[in-house]
C-alpha cells in the first residue's frame, strides 16, 4: 500500500498539489545524497510493514517510511493511522542483523533470526527492534538504511546546512503550498534558532516579497535563504582575495591558502580544489572559484581545523604496546549507573564503535555451567558471557584493526574459569592470542601493527611466561597456592600472555621483580598521588610496562574522572565510563579523535626513554619544553541547536576555549554571550594561550546556553590535540553531549601558533 493512501482524504487539486511538492521534494534531496535512480532509497522511500518487538507479548505492525527530506523515518499504527511517530537518520549509531540486541534475544525465538534486525541509537535511546516478514526483505531493509546513513554522514558541511534549512523551510510552510505567509517567515526564524523583533521580520518579509503579493515564493523564497546564510566574515575573507573580475583564480587561492592557512600550496593544488568544490560551471570552466566554491571548500574536512593527515593512521605503530596511550572503558557493560541499570552486550558494541581498545569484562558463576557478567553485589541485570565474547568478535575491528585487550575482572570458580577459556577460545579462534608471537621467549612488548586483528587476555596467571606452559596443573596451582591461594584455572591462566595482573609493591620493586608483562592496576586516588608526588619515576615505570588506572568504588553513579594528569604521568590504559557523557569523555574523545581513531596514540618520544627526567609537575628543562603561544579568534557559530526544545526557546551563546594538558598549560577564556540568536551568532573575539608542553596539549571548545540566574546549558563542544591543530581560518565542527556529531552546527576561528622564545 502506497505511503499517499494512508494519508486522510483531499481533493482531487490538493492531492495533485502535494502530490508534485512531494515530488519535488524528493527529487531535491535525492540529488543532494547522490543517489537518483537508486533502488535501495526507492525502497525506503516506500516503505512497508514490519513487526516491532517491544516485549515477549508485545508484537506489532508498524508501517515505516522515508520521508521526503530523505532523512526522517516516519512510523504509524496499521490500524488507527493516528499515533505516527518519527526519528532521523542522524540519530542511528549502528543496524544490527539478526537477533544481536538484548530486546531480541529475551523477547524472540531462535528461528526467526534470519528476519530480525536492530536500530541502535546513539546516546541512551532505546533500540527499535523489528521483524521482518522475509529474509531477504530483513537483509534489504538493513542494506538500504545503511546505505543512506553511510551517504548522509559523507555530506559536507554546507550540503547537510543547506539540507536542514531547506527541511525547515517545509516544516514551516504549514498547508505546504510551497509559499510561506509572514507568519510562516517568522515561525521559520524560530525553528532556526533566531529570535526577532516584529519590525525586523517585517522589514526582511518585505524586502523579499517583490511581487507584493503577500507571501514569499520561488525565487523570492531563494532570496531569502541568500540573506539569511549570507556570511560578513566569509565576504571580507573572500573579497581580499577575489581579484580576477570578483573571482578567485588559481594564484589568488595559493595567495590565500599561503598567508592565511600557513600552508604549502601550488598552482595545482589551486586547481584541483576549484575542481573539485566550485559548484557554478561557467566558472568552473574558466578556473576560476566563487564564493560558494570558496565557502564550499572551507566546510570540508580537509580545510577545518583538524590535520587531515591526523584523521588518517599517520603515527608509528611499530613501537613496543608500552608506548602507547590506549583508549580504555571501566565497567564496559553497564548501559547506566553501577548500583541497578541495565548490563547490555550493546554497551560493548558502542564502546567497541567509538574506538575502545581494553574492555572489562566481571565474571561471575552463572546458573547451569555459564559464567554472567554484571557489576557484583548489586542489582545491576546480568548478562552470559558467551553473548558478549560474540558480540565482541562481530565488533572489534569494525572501527579499528588495532588489538583489543579484554581485562578480565574473574570472580568464577574454576570450573567456570574452564568455561570462560572455552568460549573465548571457540569463538575468537585464531584471533586470540595465547602464546608469545615470533621465536623465542619475548623481552618486550609486540607492537600494535604486529597485532593487528588480535585479542590480549588480561588477567591472572598461575606462573611466569618464562615457565612452561606444559607444566603439570597441580604443580602450578600448588606452587601458586603457597603464595596467594589462587584458584585459577589452567586453560584461562594460559591464555594470559602480555597482560599479567599483578599487585603494585612500589617502583624500585617493579623494576628489580617484574617482567615487562607483568602489569598493575590503580585505583584513581593511587594513581593521581603517583602522578603528583613521583611523577618522573611513574613516567619511567611506564616506558617499559603498562598502568591500568580505573575510576573510584565511591563513583556509583558511573561518573569519571580527570585522564589527564594520568596521560601525563605515562599511564596508558586510563580507563573511564564510556556510558556516562560528562567533560572527561569529551577530553579522552579528542585524546583518540586522531591517528584513525585506532585506539591507540603513540606516545612522545621523551615518554619512550627509560632515563628521561621528563616531570609534568616540575618541568624541569628538556625537549619536552617547546613554548609556544596560541592565539585564538573566536569569529562566529553557525547554526547552533536549541537546548530547550519549546518553540520560543532561543539561545544565548557563549563560548569557552579550555587547554588541558599539563598543569602549567592548563587554561580556560570565553567569550561574552550573544542574546537570542543561535543560528549566526558573531563574537569576534581574541584569545592567547602559553603552552609550554604542545605534544601533550589538548585544545577544547565549548558552546554553552548563557543563563544569568543559573549555570550554563552545555550546547556542544569539539576536543582535539594541539599539534593537530591547522592554522589561519578554519570550520570548528561540534559533538553533542554523547559525542555525536551536530550535523549543521560549528564555529569558524582563526588560529595561530607562534614561538615564544
Amino acid at each position: 500500500m502506497s505511503c499517499l493512501q494512508r494519508e486522510p482524504e483531499l481533493s482531487r487539486s490538493q492531492e495533485l498539489l502535494r502530490i508534485a511538492s512531494r515530488k519535488k521534494a524528493i527529487q531535491k534531496n535525492v540529488k543532494l545524497l547522490g543517489l537518483e535512480g537508486d533502488s535501495d532509497l526507492q525502497f525506503l522511500l516506500q516503505g512497508g510493514d514490519l513487526l516491532k518487538v517491544r516485549s515477549s507479548s508485545w508484537k506489532k505492525t508498524r508501517y515505516f517510511r522515508l520521508q521526503e527530506d530523505c532523512k526522517t523515518m516516519w512510523r504509524e499504527s496499521k490500524k488507527t493511522f493516528k499515533s505516527k511517530q518519527t526519528f532521523s537518520l542522524d540519530d542511528i549509531a549502528e543496524i544490527l542483523m539478526g537477533r544481536q540486541s538484548e530486546g531480541l534475544k529475551k523477547n524472540t525465538e531462535e528461528q526467526v533470526e534470519s528476519r530480525c534486525f536492530s536500530i541502535m541509537f546513539k546516546g541512551r535511546r532505546k533500540n527499535l527492534d523489528l521483524i521482518a516478514s522475509s529474509e531477504e526483505e530483513a537483509k534489504q531493509w538493513v542494506k538500504s538504511l545503511q546505505k543512506v546513513v553511510s551517504n548522509i554522514n559523507n555530506l559536507s558541511r554546507q550540503q547537510t546546512t543547506e539540507h536542514w534549512i531547506f527541511s525547515c523551510l517545509r516544516k514551516a510552510d504549514k498547508n505546504k503550498d510551497d509559499k510561506l505567509s509572514e507568519s510562516e517567515v517568522k515561525n521559520f526564524l524560530r525553528l532556526i534558532n533566531i529570535e526577532v523583533d516584529d519590525d525586523y521580520a517585517e522589514m526582511l518579509f518585505k524586502k523579499c516579497d517583490k511581487s507584493k503579493s503577500g507571501y514569499l515564493a520561488g525565487e523570492e523564497i531563494e532570496h531569502f535563504y541568500d540573506l539569511l546564510t549570507q556570511r560578513e566574515e566569509i565576504d571580507v575573507i573572500y573579497g581580499e582575495y577575489a581579484k580576477t573580475t570578483g573571482f578567485m583564480s588559481p594564484q589568488n587561492l595559493v595567495d590565500f591558502l599561503m598567508k592565511e592557512q600557513r600552508g604549502k600550496a601550488t598552482l595545482a593544488d589551486a586547481h584541483k580544489i576549484i575542481e573539485k568544490y566550485e559548484p557554478d560551471e561557467h566558472a568552473k570552466e574558466k578556473k576560476l572559484l566563487s564564493k560558494d566554491g570558496f565557502l564550499m571548500y572551507l566546510h570540508h574536512p580537509e580545510a577545518m581545523i583538524l590535520n587531515p593527515e591526523h584523521s588518517e593512521v599517520y603515527q608509528d605503530m611499530s613501537q613496543p604496546l608500552s608506548h602507547y596511550f590506549i583508549s580504555s572503558s571501566h565497567n564496559t557493560y553497564l548501559m547506566e549507573d553501577q548500583l541497578k541499570g541495565p548490563s547490555s552486550t550493546e554497551a560493548y558494541v558502542r564502546a567497541l564503535l567509538k574506538g575502545c581498545r581494553c574492555v572489562e569484562l566481571d565474571c561471575w558463576d552463572g546458573s547451569e555451567g555459564e559464567p554472567l557478567i554484571y557489576h557484583g553485589y548489586t542489582l545491576t541485570s546480568r548478562i552470559l558471557f558467551k553473548d558478549v565474547i560474540k558480540a565482541i568478535k562481530e565488533y572489534a575491528f569494525k572501527t579499528s584493526d588495532y588489538p583489543v585487550i579484554l581485562s578480565l575482572e574473574n570472580h568464577c570458580c574454576v570450573e567456570q574459569q574452564a568455561v570462560m577459556a572455552h568460549h573465548m577460545s571457540s569463538i575468537l579462534g585464531s584471533a586470540l592470542v595465547t602464546s608469545p608471537l615470533g621465536d623465542g621467549m619475548p623481552t618486550n612488548f609486540p607492537s600494535p601493527e604486529e597485532l593487528k586483528g588480535k585479542f590480549l587476555i588480561k588477567g591472572k596467571r598461575l606462573n611466569k611466561l618464562e615457565e612452561s606452559n606444559d607444566e603439570d596443573e597441580g604443580e602450578a596451582e600448588q606452587k601458586e597456592k603457597k603464595k596467594k591461594k589462587l584458584k585459577l584455572a589452567k586453560e584461562l591462566s594460559d591464555m594470559v600472555i602480555y597482560c599479567k595482573s599483578v599487585h603494585f609493591h612500589g617502583f624500585d620493586d617493579a623494576r628489580k621483580n617484574l617482567s615487562f608483562y607483568e602489569m598493575s592496576s590503580f585505583k584513581e586516588a593511587k594513581a593521581v598521588t603517583l602522578a603528583e608526588e613521583s611523577a618522573n619515576a611513574y613516567v619511567r615505570h611506564n616506558v617499559e610496562k603498562l598502568s591500568r588506572i580505573y575510576p573510584a568504588g565511591k563513583r556509583t553513579d558511573s561518573s569519571n574522572y580527570d585522564p589527564v594528569p594520568l596521560w601525563n604521568a605515562g599511564c596508558q590504559i586510563v580507563a573511564l565510563n564510556f556510558q556516562t557523557t560528562c567533560n572527561d569523555m569529551d577530553v579522552n574523545q579528542g585524546r583518540f579523535l586522531v591517528n584513525g581513531k585506532s585506539g591507540y596514540i603513540l606516545k612522545p618520544a621523551f615518554m619512550r626513554d627509560i632515563t628521561t627526567e621528563f616531570d609534568p609537575i616540575t618541568l624541569t628543562r628538556g625537549d619536552w619544553l617547546k613554548h609556544k603561544t596560541l592565539h585564538i579568534m573566536v569569529i562566529s557559530g553557525q547554526q547552533l541547536p536549541k537546548v530547550n526544545k519549546k518553540k520560543s526557546s532561543i539561545v544565548d551563546p557563549l563560548v569557552k576555549v579550555e587547554v588541558h594538558g599539563v598543569p602549567a598549560d592548563v587554561a580556560e577564556k570565553e567569550t561574552r554571550p550573544v542574546d537570542n540568536n543561535g543560528f549566526n551568532p558573531e563574537w569576534n573575539e581574541n584569545f592567547q594561550f602559553d603552552v609550554y608542553v604542545p605534544e601533550l596539549a589538548l585544545v577544547r571548545f565549548v558552546v554553552e546556553d548563557h543563563d544569568s540566574t543559573s549555570d550554563n546549558e552545555f550546547v556542544g563542544q569539539y576536543t582535539l590535540p594541539f599539534t593537530s591543530l591547522q592554522l589561519g581560518y578554519r570550520h570548528v565542527p561540534l559533538l553533542n553531549k554523547n559525542g555525536d556529531l551536530l550535523p549543521s552546527a560549528g564555529l569558524f576561528v582563526h588560529v595561530m601558533v607562534m614561538d615564544a622564545e
